[in-house]
C-alpha cells in the first residue's frame, strides 16, 4: 500500500549545539514523500523530500545564513532527500531504517529509529498512519563545514545534529 506524507501534520525538527554551551532548535516547514507498506502493514520503503529554503529557527538572520552557501546553499541545492535502502523490523511497530540521505549534493548512508502507529480511519473515511523518526548525523559529512573558533577553545556550531520527525501519512486510493 502507498501512503502520502501529509505535510500539514508532519514536522521535521533538528537540534545542534551553539557556542558549545546551548542548543539551537529549528525545523523545516516543507516536506513531502511516500511510504510503502506490505499488506500486513509492515514498513517496506520510505522516500522523503525536504525544501532546504523552508528552514526555520525563529531567527530571520540565522535562517538566511542557514540558506546561504555557508550551510545548505539552498539556491544550488534546493532539496534534502532520503530514500530507504534497508528496513529491519523490531518489536512493537519499531524499525531500524537505513537509507541514503542527500544534503548539498552529498549522499551518505544514515540509520534511523522508527516507531509506527496506526493505521486508523479519520472522520472523512481516510486511512491514516503515523511514525516518529529519530537520528543523528554529522553535518560535516554533508559539506556543511562552516564554523568559527571561539576564544575559549570551542566552536560556534556543533558538528552533531539530532533530529526528530513526526510523520502522518494518508493511504492513497487503490485503482479499481
Amino acid at each position: 500500500m502507498t501512503w502520502r506524507i501529509d505535510p500539514s501534520h508532519t514536522s521535521v525538527e533538528f537540534a545542534v549545539r551553539h557556542m558549545a554551551i546551548a542548543t539551537v532548535r529549528g525545523r523545516f516547514r516543507s516536506v513531502s514523500g511516500t511510504v510503502e507498506t506490505a499488506e500486513d502493514g509492515a514498513l517496506r520503503q520510505v522516500e522523503a523530500t525536504i525544501e532546504a529554503a523552508s528552514v526555520d529557527t525563529g531567527e530571520p538572520q540565522r535562517d538566511a545564513h542557514l540558506r546561504s552557501a555557508d550551510f545548505f546553499d539552498a539556491d544550488r541545492h534546493p532539496y534534502l532527500t532520503f530514500r530507504s535502502t534497508s528496513i529491519r523490523p523490531r518489536q512493537g511497530g519499531r524499525y531500524e531504517v537505513t537509507g541514503d540521505l542527500t544534503i548539498r549534493g552529498q549522499t551518505r548512508p544514515v540509520t534511523l529509529e522508527v516507531e509506527t502507529v496506526g493505521p486508523i480511519s479519520d472522520p472523512w473515511g481516510n486511512r491514516r498512519a503515523a511514525a516518529t523518526i529519530s537520528g543523528t548525523i554529522n553535518r560535516k559529512d554533508f559539506g556543511l563545514t562552516y564554523n568559527q573558533a571561539l576564544e575559549f577553545g570551542g566552536v560556534a556550531v556543533g558538528e552533531e545534529v539530532r533530529f526528530t520527525i513526526d510523520v502522518e501519512a494518508v493511504a492513497q486510493q487503490q485503482a479499481a
